[in-house]
């Protein structure tokens, strides 16, 4: 009896054993995620299809800038980079902003300490955060008059995407743009002149075309379109089939899905 009662209690000490084991690697799955930096892309539209000086365009993007500043930069080593779209997308890097606030470790401070830890970082990251945001709305605002303002290449942002999730971090991405694709070219989309008129248009056309960006492994980043388009624009002028064109090519790419803000 009591030899059975020595195996019961052998096999239920080995189970909790297991099950708190389990436990614990659950636990650094979630803290390695939570200590995950967040690097963020954000491709600003700057062809003459898009006007920021529009009152709707301008408060709109200045609003979500402002919320990604927030959300996305609030520790250590969060990144965030802006890339202009145009002709040359992929070298129009126009600004590369870190985190450097960092909180002190003391695992032997009292309730007081940590309390005034916690108040000094949040201070330090918030004067920072209110530097970065006013340089990030500069480039909203910044024109471009160039000839590149002709083109919009936004294939040419896929390896800034690829090279971003090679740091290891959490990539967001964001486009602020139309997302009219427009280079000329026999094997490009130029769809000012030729957008899909249907969603197996677009589809087919996305197909066809991660043949020649596959080489880019994207990974899984999160993908926000944030278009300049009011909620009462025309299909004519916000083309549902361009943005169903997109969220084909990035399922396709990476099995990625886009956002719409």
């Amino acid at each position: 009896m009591h030899r059975s009662i020595k195996i019961k209690y052998i096999l239920l000490s080995g189970i909790a054993l297991f099950l708190t084991s389990c436990g614990g690697e659950k636990d650094k799955t979630t803290a390695k995620t939570a200590d995950t930096p967040i690097y963020t892309l954000v491709f600003l539209d700057k062809t003459q299809s898009v006007n920021v000086n529009k009152a709707y365009v301008n408060e709109k993007y200045r609003q979500t800038l402002t919320d990604i500043m927030e959300n996305n930069m609030k520790n250590k080593g969060d990144k965030l980079e802006v890339y202009f779209i145009h002709e040359n997308t992929s070298k129009a890097r126009a600004l590369s902003l870190t985190i450097r606030s960092e909180k002190e470790v003391n695992e032997s401070a009292n309730a007081t300490d940590r309390e005034a830890i916690e108040t000094a970082f949040q201070l330090s990251l918030q004067r920072e955060k209110s530097i970065y945001l006013r340089q990030l709305l500069l480039k909203l605002n910044q024109q471009n008059t160039g000839s590149s303002n002709q083109s919009t290449d936004i294939w040419a942002s896929l390896p800034v995407i690829a090279k971003a999730g090679e740091s290891g971090a959490q990539v967001s991405v964001y486009y602020f743009s139309d997302m009219i694709e427009s280079v000329k070219g026999a094997d490009r989309r130029d769809f000012h002149k030729q957008p899909p008129v249907s969603d197996a248009q677009a589809e087919d056309e996305a197909k066809s075309d991660v043949k020649k960006l596959e080489q880019y492994a994207i990974g899984s980043p999160q993908v926000t379109i944030v278009s300049p388009f009011e909620a009462t624009a025309s299909s004519k002028e916000n083309n549902p089939h361009v943005t169903h064109y997109w969220q084909t090519l990035f399922q396709e790419l990476g099995g990625v899905s886009v956002d719409e803000l």
